[in-house]
């Protein structure tokens, strides 16, 4: 099995009412794969505690495995504290020093790198030193073993002040898929040092930033769609009506959407129709993880499923 791998955090979104999903933007990503028929894992870390258990536990009720969810003795289980504003778009406090900020580079995880088909990691997941050292060596390992290379795709997932600086440059390096929403953009723009007057050119030179091979960058702008710059190859995919009540996830959905899509032959358009589509429903779901039914969007998007 070559697997679509997420790398990074996973954790407990906890809603203001006190209930508990099960989140973390690379989590998201590998089940909303795995429901869009794709075989894929998680490789994060929770702690040897009550919350760790439970979200092990969910993440196998939710159909993944958690045989590379490592355990830590040493710090909790990730939780973050969602504020929803009246337009249904996410706040987060996330809690620092926890599991997943230290993934450890061991025999499973580098096993995986070396035969999996898509990575997907982000920014958040490398704002400590463990973190940021396994993302890398995960992105790295196929470079001294002399085999294929894994699709990898790098969701920036700019969370407030959280994530390492540093981390940009490489991580945008060894992409070959970028993707950012519209509040990232001027973010990125000027951390790199960049102009940030005309962000679509910006966002468009980011397929520079990455490895040559099959580049792309990723921008959405929630309900008005996205632009997918690629290598011989601009457009604009306007947006889909949708009923949001909780955005949650939803970038991570439309990641996924694309990776799916594209991995399984479809032209880019396509993949960016259904990517909205299937975005759009999830905003009408509390929650990052919520049930969707491919052939209903694939329908709605005009597509064959």
């Amino acid at each position: 099995m070559n697997p679509f791998v997420g790398i990074g955090e996973v954790l407990w979104d906890v809603y203001q009412d006190g209930r508990k999903v099960a989140g973390g933007a690379p989590f998201n990503f590998a089940f909303h794969c795995h429901q869009l028929g794709h075989p894929s894992v998680i490789v994060s870390r929770v702690g040897n505690d009550d919350l760790g258990r439970e979200l092990r536990d969910r993440v196998r009720e939710l159909g993944l495995s958690d045989e590379y969810i490592q355990t830590d003795e040493e710090h909790p289980t990730g939780t973050v504290q969602v504020t929803l504003e009246a337009n249904a778009v996410p706040t987060y406090t996330i809690t620092e020093n926890v599991a997943w900020d230290h993934i450890a580079w061991d025999e499973p995880t580098h096993d995986l790198a070396r035969r999996c088909r898509c990575v997907c990691y982000g920014s958040l997941g490398q704002r400590a030193e463990g973190g940021w050292n396994t993302v890398q060596a995960f992105l790295h390992a196929h470079l001294h073993e002399g085999e294929f290379a894994p699709w990898r795709v790098f969701d920036i997932n700019l969370r407030q002040t959280q994530f390492a600086t540093g981390s940009l440059r490489p991580s945008l390096a060894r992409a070959e898929w970028v993707k950012l929403n519209t509040d990232e953009a001027p973010r990125l723009a000027a951390i790199l040092g960049l102009p940030t007057e005309d962000l679509y050119a910006f966002v468009q030179s980011l397929v520079c930033l990455t490895t040559p091979e099959q580049r792309c960058a990723m921008w959405t702008h929630g309900g008005d769609g996205c632009d997918v710059f690629a290598f011989g190859e601009t457009f604009h995919e306007p947006g889909v009506a949708a009923n949001a009540v909780d955005t949650v996830g939803a970038g991570d959905a439309f990641t996924a959407a694309m990776v799916c899509l594209h991995l399984e032959g479809r032209p880019l358009r396509e993949c960016a129709r259904f990517a909205n589509h299937y975005a759009a429903r999830v905003c009408e779901q509390l929650g990052g993880t919520p049930r969707i039914d491919r052939a209903e969007v694939a329908r709605a998007a005009g597509l064959k499923s």
